[in-house]
């Protein structure tokens, strides 16, 4: 029952929110929906429920190996969002409220979907109450961000759509009975010879093609992942947040889920060639934007297209790869949180984005700036926090598999992202701040609601660096072996 209160919880608190009359108590509902949702996957983390084959919907390995970590996401957003938005009364809070538990309730749903069509269902559910929560601030910039995130996105979930009817005909073609869960699926290929074989092979490239596009659209894997710049610069940053944390997480577990049946019949080199192409592609992209941006949440945006490389880049290396990519799922998010939280502070303090208009934060906004500049060496895997770990797992993997281009191209991009990062953000913290900034700064204040939220992510990220615990250790390695076929 556990499972299924994953995704009604947050589904019923959000008709209470759309219905709640008061709008300076409604964000409470927030970190009540979050409360009750981390409770509950951190039970079910403790004490897993088996998951029954041909289910639809369950907290199998891979959602186990997740889940958890999108709940911790959510509720520290949602204590964020209490303070933020009453700093906000002129915007009515009533559709923000809504679509972020909706969106809660359809990211559990798309994790714990072992369904081709129950999964894309979710994800599309997802990207539409993502919408509403870009165009948050209603000026018109955020509204042309919230047109190109649901046009692009779309077309990665038209993809996705294409794929997944690709996928199902070359299931027909195999001799399959039209059960499109993904055990199924594995199951019906794995042992797949003759003519079957040669009749859904083509199907079955093909789906793997326009699913991988369809879903790499929504991680933001380069060059499908124009939206990026401008959905995180404009979007406020608890928002920022859930997509480089929550929606990003959900559209790479939809890519292994696939690439697990595409492996089961045989073509995991393919698999793991292109997935490895996109991951060096999109860091390397990355690494070469974030040297010239001037935005320092654009910054943010490119940042994220660099981890969903190294993403890509540890699923295409087996089965230890795979391990760190999970691994890496969290220390990115949890880093990532702090990095949006932080950058929403400054933001607000300063009264741009721009490094024209943005220098001197270490006066102006002295907390934020400093979990900034720290959020900064996080994530450009600096030790001991939980990137430098993940990060150093990707790149073991690779020498084991005797990859040691792919090792020395891994490194080469975090080194130029590295110098990129450090630019922009050293210009922002340091200096003499603005006329303006300051005017701004002065009707901005650091409350605890704004600062302890991106503190605490830092704190997490240290803490599954440093002391990573064996239940997430145990549940990373349950779904490893679900996942990746045994040499």
């Amino acid at each position: 029952m556990n499972e299924l209160a994953l995704i009604v919880v947050p589904l019923l608190l959000a008709g209470l929110a759309f219905f709640w009359p008061q709008e300076r108590t409604r964000p409470w509902l927030l970190p009540v929906a979050g409360g009750l949702h981390v409770a509950s996957s951190w039970w079910l983390l403790a004490f897993p429920s088996e998951s029954m084959a041909g289910a639809w919907f369950g907290f199998d390995p891979v959602a186990r190996a997740v889940l958890p970590m999108i709940s911790l996401l959510f509720l520290v957003c949602s204590l964020y969002a209490v303070a933020y938005l009453k700093l906000r009364p002129e915007r009515h809070n009533r559709l923000f409220v809504f679509a972020l538990l909706v969106l809660l309730g359809s990211l559990s749903l798309a994790v714990q979907a072992q369904h081709l069509g129950l999964l894309w269902v979710a994800a599309e559910a997802a990207t539409l109450m993502t919408v509403p929560l870009i165009h948050f601030n209603g000026t018109a910039r955020a509204f042309e961000a919230s047109w190109k995130y649901l046009l692009v996105g779309g077309t990665g979930i038209a993809l996705s759509l294409l794929g997944s009817f690709c996928l199902g005909y070359a299931s027909l073609n195999a001799g399959g009975n039209g059960d499109l869960t993904f055990h199924a699926l594995a199951g019906q290929f794995v042992h797949l010879t003759g003519e079957l074989a040669s009749k859904s092979h083509p199907w079955l490239i093909a789906a793997w093609v326009l699913l991988l596009a369809g879903y790499g659209t929504k991680m933001g894997l380069a060059p499908m992942h124009t939206w990026k710049p401008d959905v995180y610069g404009e979007a406020p940053g608890m928002v920022g947040a859930l997509l480089a944390g929550g929606t990003t997480t959900m559209a790479f577990v939809a890519v292994l889920r696939v690439k697990q049946v595409v492996d089961a019949a045989g073509d995991s080199e393919m698999t793991q060639r292109t997935l490895l192409a996109f991951g060096l592609f999109s860091m390397l992209v990355a690494a070469l934007f974030l040297l010239g941006t001037p935005d320092f949440k654009r910054m943010l945006a490119y940042s994220s297209v660099e981890h969903m490389g190294i993403l890509a880049v540890g699923a295409a290396l087996g089965g230890l790869g795979t391990w760190a990519a999970l691994f890496h799922v969290w220390t990115n998010s949890l880093t990532k949180g702090a990095l949006f939280l932080s950058a929403g502070n400054i933001r607000r303090a300063a009264g741009g984005g721009n490094i024209k208009e943005v220098s001197g934060m270490a006066w102006c906004a002295p907390r934020s700036a400093r979990l900034f500049v720290t959020g900064l060496f996080a994530i450009t895997a600096c030790p001991p926090f939980g990137p430098f770990f993940s990060e150093l797992m990707v790149v073991r993997a690779a020498f084991a598999r005797h990859a040691n281009f792919t090792a020395a191209a891994f490194l080469g991009c975090l080194l130029i992202a590295f110098f990129g990062l450090t630019r922009l953000v050293f210009a922002i913290v340091d200096g003499r701040p603005h006329a303006a900034a300051r005017a701004t700064a002065n009707h901005f204040r650091e409350t605890a609601g704004v600062i302890l939220p991106p503190l605490a992510f830092l704190g997490c990220s240290l803490w599954v660096g440093l002391a990573t615990p064996a239940l997430l250790s145990q549940a990373w390695s349950a779904a490893v072996n679900l996942l990746v076929l045994p040499p």
